[in-house]
């Protein structure tokens, strides 16, 4: 194992080393947060894709692959469908918007009062997101070296918060862009054909596995149902995925770097399966089909190419953690703190505006990884994350972009009912029970359309601001750099 490690400790420190150069980059809040709006088409479409695979695409979805053959490609499947979908119909709009978070556009849409509650419910999101993809660090770092799960979690989640609290947008774009690279190698080049082959080829799969596994929709009509109501609405719509289109030099590129990697995703998806399958094959009787993965990798994997693979692993938990992390601070701090720091500071006061992202950073960075040792299930949080941002978020944003009548009063009290009808409902039927989205977000899109109806129209010129912005003719704030605080 010994040539495993150096490859895993030598990635690791790219990392760090990339969250130092980073730094040198980022000297204005645009450079910080979303790494200046300056990037193309490649390194676009390979950050996009770092963020929305992450382990529990990756782990979960061989995991998936095990437990119900290629029809377990539907999780990330309905992922890649989200983002093709946001890129295709939404993307250009937004990143015209020139804005740095979901609540900022909220509040241009419906004039200013719509973006506190929803910078709450995000920042929920975000967390709970950074804190899964923390916890996975447990399981990765358990196949590497053996050690305890809190020991995992502070190592793998320390590295993250250096580099994110480093450079912000620039060092974790550049490190995405590794880790789109290792995974690319590590999955799609290394581990599926190697595992196919070991399975016996598909021919030898077929024959010692059920022909539900070979079914397209085994795992049942619900399941995709739900998966497209939490994962394809939610890429359209999270603060770490918007914050991604920001970044884009263009709408053109936000349009077609991202349709990119949403194609890739569908790719990631099916390969995460067909392992899984071949898993099963090969081990038929394991005690959790999270493990698949990992067992694979550790029983039929060589020395080296073992290592790089679980860097890959690696890759996909740091890439999705990092984009989480940054989200969760930018909302903290951009759509919390700095209207608290308004309402009771004195107005126009100066401040560094890197230097309170990156505090940020490391803050919710430490709370990230606090949670995430006091936590234990993955799936719950996850769920809990994507049920709150799609029963509280989806409607009031889609209706703001898709439909002129919608008002302030009707985006609040759509963020209200459907929040609390989805934590109700999870504390009633289970956190993992389907119904919480369902009434959900059916209770959110009830009260959006009853109450603006209900409501004065929104003022022409909160519109006609919102139709220059969306048309791309209103210029960015201009942020001050770093360095005119120093």
């Amino acid at each position: 194992m010994a040539v495993d490690y150096t490859v895993i400790v030598v990635y690791l420190a790219g990392m760090l080393a990339m969250g130092w150069w980073g730094m040198r980059r980022a000297k204005s809040k645009s450079e910080f947060l979303v790494a200046g709006r300056r990037l193309g088409p490649a390194m676009y479409s390979g950050t996009m894709a770092a963020i929305v695979l992450g382990g529990a695409s990756t782990i979960g979805g061989v995991g998936l692959g095990y437990q119900y053959g290629l029809s377990g490609a539907w999780m990330v499947f309905t992922i890649g469908l989200g983002l093709l979908a946001l890129s295709v119909f939404f993307s250009a709009r937004i990143a015209r918007l020139k804005v740095y978070t979901v609540s900022e556009m909220l509040d241009l849409r419906y004039g200013g009062r719509a973006g506190v509650i929803s910078g709450l419910v995000m920042w929920a999101y975000t967390l709970m997101l950074a804190v899964t993809s923390t916890i996975a660090y447990a399981t990765i770092f358990d196949v590497l070296f053996d050690i305890n799960r809190t020991l995992a979690i502070v190592l793998g989640g320390s590295i993250v918060v250096a580099y994110s609290t480093l450079g912000g947008m620039w060092s974790i774009t550049l490190t995405d862009m590794v880790q789109f690279v290792v995974k690319t190698v590590g999955v799609l080049l290394l581990l599926l054909p190697i595992a196919v082959v070991k399975a016996g080829g598909f021919s030898e799969m077929k024959a010692q596995l059920p022909t539900e596994y070979f079914d397209p929709l085994g795992i049942g009509g619900e399941t995709i149902f739900t998966y497209v109501l939490i994962y394809t609405f939610g890429m359209l719509i999270g603060q770490d995925i918007w914050q991604r289109v920001f970044t884009a030099r263009s709408d053109r590129t936000a349009k077609w770097g991202g349709t990119v990697a949403g194609t890739y995703c569908l790719v990631y998806a099916l390969a995460g399966a067909v392992i899984g399958t071949a898993a099963k094959v090969l081990y038929p009787n394991l005690a959790s089909a999270d493990d698949a993965f990992a067992t694979i990798v550790k029983d039929e994997l060589p020395v080296g190419v073992r290592g790089l693979v679980l860097a890959a692993a690696l890759a996909a938990v740091m890439s999705t953690s990092s984009g989480a992390l940054i989200a969760c601070a930018t909302v903290a701090n951009n759509d919390i703190w700095s209207r608290l720091r308004g309402a009771v500071g004195p107005a126009g006061q100066e401040h560094d505006e890197v230097k309170g992202n990156r505090t940020f950073i490391l803050l919710m960075g430490l709370a990230v990884i606090g949670t995430a040792i006091a936590l234990n299930d993955v799936v719950q949080a996850l769920t809990v994350a994507y049920n709150l941002l799609v029963g509280g978020l989806l409607v009031p944003i889609l209706g703001g972009l898709l439909w002129r009548r919608g008002t302030a009063q009707g985006a609040l009290a759509s963020v209200v009912v459907g929040g609390l009808s989805v934590i109700v409902l999870m504390a009633t039927h289970g956190i993992l029970a389907n119904e919480p989205v369902y009434y959900g977000l059916l209770a959110s899109l009830a009260t959006y359309v009853v109450v603006s109806l209900a409501t004065k129209p929104t003022d022409e010129a909160v519109l006609a601001a919102w139709r220059e912005r969306l048309a791309g003719r209103s210029p960015e704030p201009v942020s001050e750099p770093a360095a005119a605080h120093q």
